[in-house]
């Protein structure tokens, strides 16, 4: 038997969810918590086989609250449920050990298909997410060569959308402070920026972070 925690603030949701499963003999609802905080103290005395997370919570980010649930547990499936199709929600998801995303207008099949794919250790996409992600990729490719970025420089733009000084970098990256300082040089040229903040976001509207 595989035991299902619900994790979402809306009972339409919750509900909907409980009724496509309750004739799929394989699986079975052992809980539906309505916040991270209900959600926490939930998986600190039990261990579901698979989670359905609302990333939209009212007391914590869902993402944040993958992060935390993975630190506490390294074996259960998490399964991302959003009415959102973004491609930065659905890969920032999977980065902090998601095993799937699903669209909250799922039909049935697609539920049970992910929940089955995800026991067995891969990873589920929905349709929708995939797709997205597939556009994400073939944009990311193409500002890439509009940009003409180096390996390098790639990977210190990721490190500054981080949040990362210039210094933290060059330590990071065992690189002077004086080449990290030219590597940013370039990428305002390349970006025709004047200031991070502005690098970042030319950055985020290309996919390139």
């Amino acid at each position: 038997m595989i035991k299902i925690l619900i994790i979402d603030d809306h009972p339409l949701v919750c509900d909907g969810i409980k009724t496509m499963l309750k004739d799929e003999s394989s699986v079975e609802v052992v809980n539906a918590s309505k916040t991270a905080t209900e959600a926490l103290s939930y998986l600190s005395n039990h261990d579901p086989d698979i989670i359905l997370l609302d990333i939209s919570l009212p007391d914590m980010s869902g993402l944040e609250l993958c992060d935390r649930i993975r630190s506490m547990n390294k074996k259960v499936k998490i399964i991302g449920l959003t009415s959102t199709n973004e491609a930065s929600i659905i890969t920032g998801l999977l980065q902090r050990g998601g095993n799937g995303y699903l669209l909250k207008n799922m039909e049935r099949d697609e539920l049970i298909e992910a929940i089955h794919t995800v026991q067995k250790d891969k990873v589920f996409l929905s349709r929708a997410a995939n797709d997205k992600i597939l556009e994400q990729f073939q944009s990311r490719v193409a500002a890439e060569e509009n940009f003409l970025l180096t390996r390098r420089e790639k990977e210190i733009l990721q490190l500054l959308a981080d949040g990362l000084t210039g210094p933290q970098i060059a330590e990071k990256l065992f690189l002077s402070p004086l080449t990290i300082e030219t590597h940013r040089k370039n990428l305002f040229k390349k970006f025709k920026v004047h200031s991070v903040q502005l690098l970042l976001k030319v950055a985020r509207d290309s996919s390139l972070i």
